[in-house]
């Protein structure tokens, strides 16, 4: 299937993506921030990737335009569970950096798979 490259600070949303994806038939890389993120990319480059919005160090939003940088076209899925700001509104700002796709959390196993079936066009 697909290599996919999971970024969030939260070693949950990490582990349950993994399963998730893991059982479906892709293989995960995991970042828990934008830095490593785009370390990891750089050195196995992806075919998708799950970005969290909000995490320390290089966020979310900064990581979105600089793996789409390193690969135009990259299916990006933002995903965040909110701020002070509504869901929508963080998340919309994802889809203005380029993410092709948003998700709230917390995330539905059918949800993830049905997203990234949409996006690799399976």
């Amino acid at each position: 299937m697909a290599r996919i490259l999971v970024v969030d600070d939260a070693a949950i949303t990490r582990a349950m993506l993994r399963a998730v994806l893991e059982r479906a038939g892709h293989a995960v890389v995991e970042a828990a921030d934008g830095d490593a993120a785009l370390a990891a990319f750089r050195e196995t480059p992806a075919q998708a990737a799950f970005v969290d919005i909000f995490m320390p160090g290089k966020e979310g939003l900064a990581t979105i335009r600089e793996l789409l940088e390193l690969a135009p076209g990259l299916p990006i899925v933002a995903i965040s569970a909110g701020s002070t700001f509504t869901d929508t509104e963080t998340l919309g700002w994802a889809k203005s950096y380029g993410a092709a796709e948003v998700l709230a959390k917390p995330l539905a196993a059918e949800a993830v798979l049905a997203t990234l079936s949409r996006l690799l066009g399976r």
